[in-house]
């Protein structure tokens, strides 16, 4: 009977709509306000009806505001506001006037300010300061301007379940996040109110750890396809009067593509490496990395993924280049010249191991180039525990950068032999990007040997250089 009343006395509190006949509320403890009728507050409102709460809306036009949720109240601005201890201002800085006259009744009340603004800098303050301004007596709490619309009526996933909350009022924050935890969010406390500026920076950057990433991989891609384009168009329009301008779309693409995707899969590699001879040139872990060096390890993941872009791009060509006109045109007239000649070609078993083994390795470098891309993903990493995660993304990753790198080798085989590749007396663009995967594998293979490694792993559990000279009874020599 007791579960009985409760939950009969919760579907009142839900169920209530603003034509219908006034029924019991929750405590006010259990009831929360929501300024602003928009899309976010009604999706925020919807969330907090899903969760258990009473909502109450507060509106300018309370009974007209007929898109608001069945089962929700609303009422004009001041009944609202004495209805609930907490209260979300859903509504954009400009609209923050009406907040004035309400100061008696805001008295005491958290408001959670959710606004943004359209670009940085677009007011002297931060709204919440602004916010705590107009209305002095009430906790000012900064939070869940991060989040969506889209986003709270979906629910969160694991790339926007994060909420970040300020504020001067300690008690303040802790109803903010409680209200955070049980809509099922993780809310992080960044501090005080003055930090409410930075907050409301975040929804306005655009991919700011993807920024680097994408002008290496653009810059990568424009170099190498000018590159290409003089020595292998212009060369052979410039000596031979031959227009091959065709092989653009395709054949320069198809070169440029593998070229990016295996320097940049290096570039993820790179940073680690140089990270570990720092470290043992130190002889601690206890410094920090250089700035430089830092951002770079930060966006490897960015780095990755954009190689494997580049990798799949490079497949699509490749399984194209078949149906091209201009291969079946000289498949045609080669052998049409070899039975006019009444001539054969013998078959060269070194060439077909090559082929086969440069056509296996690739496919090995890519499947376990998928591999590393889906690890990445949220639903496969939060599965993995650290040692396991650290193992595909390091040692299978060298693997696959060992694979590519091979398979590069192999598509060069003793090309480099032939003067007639030099064009201009200027190498391959395959034989450019050979250089930095052959480096960050030497160098890798210098830390995987016995001695190294194992001072780098004395390093990593705390043992310093230094500390050898203040206690020589623990004093072991670097390599054994």
């Amino acid at each position: 009977m007791m579960g009985q009343e409760r939950s009969e006395e919760k579907s009142e509190c839900v169920s209530l709509s603003p034509m219908r006949e006034a029924v019991p509320a929750p405590p006010e403890c259990e009831r929360v306000c929501v300024f602003g009728t928009g899309d976010l507050g009604r999706s925020l409102g919807l969330r907090l009806l899903q969760a258990g709460y009473g909502v109450v809306f507060g509106s300018r036009r309370p009974h007209s505001s007929s898109l608001l949720l069945h089962g929700a109240q609303v009422l004009g601005h001041a009944a609202a506001a004495q209805s609930a201890l907490l209260i979300f201002i859903a509504v954009q800085r400009e609209h923050y006037d009406f907040l004035v006259p309400l100061a008696n009744q805001l008295k005491g009340k958290v408001l959670v300010d959710v606004s943004n603004n359209l670009r940085k800098n677009q007011y002297p303050e931060a709204n919440a300061e602004y916010l705590q301004s107009l209305v002095p007596g009430a906790e000012v709490v900064k939070g869940f301007n991060t989040l969506s619309a889209w986003s709270l009526q979906n629910g969160p996933s694991d790339a926007n379940r994060q909420v970040y909350i300020c504020g001067d009022s300690v008690e303040a924050k802790q109803v903010v996040m409680a209200v955070a935890t049980k809509l099922g969010l993780s809310a992080l406390d960044q501090g005080s109110l003055s930090v409410a500026r930075e907050l409301e920076d975040f929804p306005l950057q655009l991919f700011p750890q993807w920024r680097l990433p994408l002008r290496i991989a653009i810059g990568l891609s424009a170099a190498f396809f000018f590159y290409l384009l003089i020595r292998d168009i212009i060369y052979a329009y410039a000596t031979q009067g031959e227009d091959i301008s065709f092989r653009i779309m395709v054949s320069l693409a198809n070169q440029v593509c593998p070229i990016v995707s295996l320097i940049m899969l290096s570039l993820c590699y790179l940073p680690g490496v140089l990270a570990s001879f720092l470290q043992l040139y130190r002889g601690t872990k206890y410094r920090r990395f250089p700035n430089w060096l830092d951002s770079w390890m930060l966006c490897r993941k960015q780095l990755g993924l954009l190689s494997l872009g580049f990798a799949f791009l490079h497949v699509l060509y490749t399984l194209i280049l078949p149906i091209r006109y201009y291969l079946m045109f000289w498949v045609t007239e080669h052998t049409v010249s070899l039975i006019r000649e009444n001539r054969t070609t013998t078959f060269d078993t070194t060439t077909a191991w090559r082929g086969d083994s440069y056509l296996s390795l690739g496919i090995l470098g890519f499947g376990l180039y998928v591999q590393l891309g889906i690890t990445f993903l949220p639903s496969v990493s939060n599965v993995l525990s650290w040692r396991e995660f650290s193992f595909v993304q390091s040692k299978l990753g060298h693997l696959t950068l060992l694979l590519c790198t091979a398979h590069t080798y192999l598509y060069g085989w003793n090309r480099f032999l032939s003067s007639s590749i030099y064009k201009w007396y200027t190498p391959p663009g395959y034989m450019l990007c050979l250089v930095l995967p052959s480096v960050v594998l030497l160098l890798k293979l210098l830390l995987i040997t016995p001695c190294v490694d194992r001072t780098i792993t004395r390093i990593r559990q705390g043992w310093e250089r230094g500390a050898d000279q203040r206690n020589p009874k623990d004093s072991q020599p670097l390599i054994p």
